[in-house]
């Protein structure tokens, strides 16, 4: 398995571990050279979505990723955690749809929970 594959299954469990909603997995490795996958999460209120955030940066440490930068990490309305091979976004529900990075990212490939275990 290669390190981004691991990085963004890692990251799914910590997010799922902390009740993550509708975890989105985009493969943007042909669109872009900024990372090789986005990870798109939402929670329901700023507490939650810090704590998702904070499992993710001790989940990924656990096994030697650090994380480069955060951005909004106060507002918690959006923060954002960049792995460099990976970028974990971590939405509150309303910037989420507001933002509605999907759309913006459709011509990565989605790639279904159901197919991590296969890569």
């Amino acid at each position: 398995m290669n390190q981004s594959m691991d990085m963004v299954k890692t990251a799914y469990a910590a997010l799922s571990d902390k009740k993550g909603e509708d975890v989105s997995i985009i493969d943007i490795r042909n669109v872009s050279v900024l990372a090789d996958y986005f990870i798109i999460a939402s929670g329901t209120n700023s507490n939650q979505v810090q704590a998702m955030v904070d499992n993710v940066e001790e989940e990924l440490g656990k096994k030697g990723y650090i994380c480069k930068q955060v951005e909004g990490y106060q507002t918690a309305n959006w923060i954002l955690m960049d792995y460099g091979d990976i970028i974990v976004h971590v939405f509150d529900k309303e910037n989420r749809l507001f933002y509605d990075l999907e759309r913006i990212w459709r011509d990565g490939k989605i790639i279904a929970v159901e197919d991590l275990d296969a890569k």
